[in-house]
């Protein structure tokens, strides 16, 4: 397996004879031909009616499925279609973002399209099928006990989702034991209004949570980005994502990957090893999916975390980053919520360096330029704090090394009432080569222990009318506008502010 940390697990899924061999073989030459054909023939028959109730066994659970879905579909993986016919010349890529309410950027600051936009438009475009995966529901502030007006985009959302059953529309969601929103309301008004719902227990499959974030519509349209099902996300929280319009070939890969969410969300599962072949991809950082996005030739993949969760064929989410570092040659830029090269949870503290001597390396022995921008809110963790010191402490002029960190503060304003808000929850990276957003943090167990997605994009910016129309073009301009704002403070002029709790240090 892939992962760094295995656990010994039985799967139901996977057919319990992955390796058959008739083995046996007479040596005697006295022995009845007769008998030794009836041998052979009863073992061939009792193996294939094993192999068949195996089979048929596995097709059921699979249809149970399908039909608790959508009682008039057929078939819940349906074959990559080819890219020239799912994809080409009528693919769009959309950048998109929520920026918190009284985050004042000036007059001449543009921006993504508004999350809450897109998210409507993924729902009003839907016709036969919504899955969503999503760490917590919580888009309403009476989940938290919070009475604002700023969870009416929330509230709304909440209601189109209801009615989409009325619709004919299916929907799944999927979220995460253990969860942050225990006393959700949204879930149980889900189900009520017919949707299907599953939570799986990560807490018991990896002793990590399910931190994805991703929509697919009608197996056509994606959305995959930071932001939760929350209401904060879309007036409180700064987020980042995109929607890719009309790509059967990657919603379809990504279908499997919540699929694999969707089968381990049943009672007492357990993580196969290694998965059914239903679950591969030909999709990755070897061969990634070759498609016109808003006519830009494109190269994307689709990664995945943790390891465990993920086949063979599946890029890890950690090797997506570690490959967009490496092949950087002129910047990377980093926008995250939390940087910090440890273990935090599973193995409190421990050491884990991995993607920091990355940027280091590429800085020392390539003279790329790094700049990392994180967040720093009220309730970030202040022990993160001396990770990014050391970093910053690099830059080198003399020596050619350009390594900058600056955090991004979102002030508070008069919204002091509202926890677990007022924060930069971005997950992304750019360089001269990628495009990379993802719904981690940066730090050991989101890659090791926690179900995470990133989605890397390279493009070819000859063949744009404007190199500043790519996906990669857009998110650095995001990035130099975030970096060159007053939101961004570098280090050494943090000072006191009672916005980020680094300061308190």
């Amino acid at each position: 397996m892939c992962s760094s940390m295995k656990f010994k697990v039985v799967h139901e899924l996977s057919s319990p004879y992955k390796s058959l061999h008739d083995n046996y073989v007479s040596n005697r030459r006295d022995s009845s031909r007769l008998t030794s054909l009836l041998l052979i023939l009863g073992c061939l028959t009792i193996l294939g009616g094993l192999l068949a109730i195996a089979l048929v066994e596995k097709v059921r659970n699979q249809e149970k499925i399908d039909e608790a879905v959508n009682p008039n579909h057929t078939s819940t993986h349906e074959p990559v279609q080819n890219a020239d016919q799912s994809c080409l010349g009528k693919s769009r890529i959309v950048l998109v973002e929520s920026i918190p309410y009284w985050m004042d950027y000036g007059s001449n600051a543009t921006f993504g399209v508004p999350l809450y936009e897109a998210w409507k438009d993924l729902i009003s475009t839907a016709t036969k099928q919504i899955d969503v995966s999503s760490f917590y529901w919580s888009l309403t502030g009476q989940d938290i006990n919070v009475n604002s007006s700023t969870d009416k985009p929330g509230r709304d959302i909440l209601e189109q989702f209801k009615a989409l059953t009325k619709r004919n529309v299916s929907v799944r969601v999927v979220a995460s034991i253990p969860t942050v929103a225990s006393n959700s309301t949204d879930l149980r008004t889900l189900k009520e209004h017919g949707v299907h719902v599953r939570r799986v227990n990560f807490g018991r499959l990896t002793r990590g949570i399910l931190h994805t974030k991703f929509w697919i519509v009608d197996r056509r349209h994606i959305y995959i980005g930071s932001a939760n099902m929350d209401w904060r996300a879309l007036t409180q929280v700064k987020e980042l994502g995109v929607v890719i319009y009309n790509c059967t070939s990657l919603a379809t890969d990504l279908h499997k990957i919540f699929q694999s969410y969707w089968v381990m969300g049943q009672q007492n599962a357990t993580i196969p090893d290694p998965w059914p072949s239903s679950y591969d991809t030909s999709i990755n950082a070897e061969k990634p999916l070759h498609v016109n996005l808003s006519g830009v030739p494109s190269r994307v993949y689709i990664s995945a975390s943790p390891p465990v969760f993920c086949p063979d064929s599946r890029t890890k989410d950690l090797e997506a980053i570690l490959s967009a570092i490496g092949q950087a040659e002129q910047f990377i830029h980093v926008a995250v919520m939390e940087y910090f090269p440890a273990s935090k949870f599973f193995f409190h503290h421990r050491y884990w360096p991995v993607i920091e001597n990355a940027l280091k390396q590429s800085a020392f022995d390539r003279n790329v330029v790094v700049r990392l921008l994180v967040s720093c809110g009220r309730d970030s963790d202040p022990s993160v704090l001396p990770f990014l010191k050391s970093l910053d402490a690099l830059e080198s002029s003399s020596d050619n090394i350009s390594i900058e960190v600056r955090l991004h503060i979102v002030p508070v304003a008069n919204q002091t009432d509202i926890p677990y808000s007022r924060v930069n929850h971005n997950k992304y990276m750019v360089t001269d080569k990628v495009a990379y957003i993802g719904t981690s943090n940066w730090s050991a167990d989101y890659f090791n222990t926690t179900a995470g997605v990133g989605l890397v994009v390279s493009q070819d910016a000859v063949h744009s009318s404007s190199p500043g129309d790519t996906l990669v073009g857009q998110l650095k301009a995001v990035f130099d506008r975030d970096w060159g704002s007053k939101f961004a403070v570098p280090l050494e002029k943090l000072g006191h502010n009672p916005d980020c709790s680094f300061s308190k240090r």
